[in-house]
This record gives structure tokens, sequence and C-alpha cells, in this order.
């Protein structure tokens, strides 16, 4: 393999180099000869190592354009794609496959959050997701109600499915080191949700309950995409915050926004 590039900034790039870490990770994602798994990321292929010859079908995909090279060169059995995740096409690639996608990767923290809304838009297609992500964003995910780390984050993606906090990895396990602890997360994308008709309804009401945190749900709703919404027969107490709502209280109001809009 070649030396090195820098890492870039721009692509929030921090390259973990413990092997102990990567094996765990992998360890986690566990996959089988007959997974459809695509890694985010690679980079040099630190967790590609691990887990290339356990599944036959791994696809990486990978922005930084530098990489590409050395990475068919090591593994001439993966299949690399040079895009960014975020414009990946998974209908079709799933099509392609046949079968529910599963996802790993050491992701950039300033994307984790539109990463897993992604994931969440395409899960029908998504089985599960093993991402190493920020360790705040890790505890906020996994947050209970009254919390403060409970938000918008912890509700949606503990509705749509069940979220792991795995193990903490330390800074000082990247190269360069982030000036944040970080932590593995293992992501369930929920069978009975996949059909779910008020899905994008949903994610809609949480986030404008949320709108403004320390304010009722009245003030919030007021504020927000369902000003004009009559919540008036509502069984949700509106005098409450959104952080003492209980997930299946979101459900409710988001049944009950629907057939407002109807």
């Amino acid at each position: 393999m070649t030396n090195q590039h820098k890492a870039l900034k721009k692509f929030g790039q921090n390259y973990l180099t413990d092997k102990n870490i990567l094996r765990k990770i992998a360890e986690e994602v566990n996959p089988s000869d007959d997974d459809v798994l695509i890694e985010i990321g690679p980079g040099y292929g630190a967790l590609t190592e691990f887990i290339v010859d356990k599944c036959k079908n791994l696809t990486a995909i990978e922005i930084d354009s530098r990489v590409i090279d050395d990475l068919q060169i090591r593994f001439p059995n993966l299949k690399v794609l040079n895009c960014d995740f975020l414009e990946f096409n998974i209908p079709a690639f799933f099509t392609e496959n046949g079968k529910r996608i599963r996802v790993v990767g050491n992701i950039p923290y300033n994307l984790t959050s539109p990463i897993l809304f992604n994931l969440i838009e395409n899960q029908e297609y998504i089985q599960d997701a093993v991402f190493l992500v920020q360790d705040e964003v890790a505890r906020r995910i996994n947050a209970k109600r009254g919390t403060k780390e409970y938000g918008i984050l912890a509700v949606i993606l503990q509705h749509f499915s069940e979220v792991k906090y795995c193990f903490k990895v330390s800074p000082n396990v990247f190269n360069p080191k982030p000036k944040v602890n970080s932590a593995v997360i293992h992501v369930k994308f929920k069978e009975e949700q996949i059909n779910d008709p008020n899905k994008k309804l949903f994610i809609k009401t949480v986030k404008s309950c949320f709108g403004n945190r320390r304010k009722t749900l009245k003030n919030s709703l007021s504020n927000s995409i369902f000003k004009d919404v009559d919540f008036s027969n509502c069984e949700i107490d509106l005098s409450l915050r959104a952080e003492q709502l209980e997930i299946n209280d979101f459900i409710t109001l988001t049944q009950f926004v629907s057939t407002q809009l109807k």
C-alpha cells in the first residue's frame, strides 16, 4: 500500500488505526457469506480488511478519489464506488441485489444525522447499520424520555429501529485524533415499520414538537408547519413539552394530524 494521504477536513476524515477496535466492530457486524453489505467511507481499508473475506457481496462507497486505486489493489474482489453515499441510489442497489442491505462505516461526524435519516427514508431496503459515531450523538440516540439528551434523533431512531450502544472509543486510536470520544452503535430497523404510511408525517411531527424545545407543545406546534391544524380535540396534553412525551404519544399525535389534514 502507498503512503497514506493527509486526512481531509472537508470529508470529515479521521482514520481508525487500532486493530482491536476494528476487530470488535467487525464482530458486531458479524457478516455472513450471503449478506449484501455496504461500507461507507472505507478510506484505506482498515475495517474492510476484517470483513472482506467473510462477505462475498461487499461494496465500498468512498468519496475520496485518492484512495480508490489502493483499495482496488489491496482487495481485488471488492466492488468500489467513488461517490457520495448521500447521493447513492439505494432502491436501485436493492433491486440489483434482491436482498435487504446491511451497512457499516466510520462515518463523518458532521454527516451522522443526514446518513441516519437517509437510511430511515429507505428503511424498506435496509436491514441494519453498524456505525462509529461521536459518543455524544450515540448517547442522544439512546436517550430516554425526560432527559436533556432526549430529542428528535432519539424519538425517530427508536421508533423506526432498535438501537444498541455497543462500546466507547477513545480519540487516541485515530489519525488525526478527533477532539471528542466516539462510540459504536448498532441500528436494527423494525420490519413492522416498513410500510408505515405516516412515516414522513411522523418525522415532520416530531421535528415540529421539538422546534421550540423550552416551550410547550402548543407553542411549538403553532410555530410549525402545522400552525393551521386545530389541536383542540387532541388527546395529548399540549401544555407538556416535547421531551415529556413517550414515543407512543408522538404516534398518537401523528395520527391526529393525519386525520386533520385529510
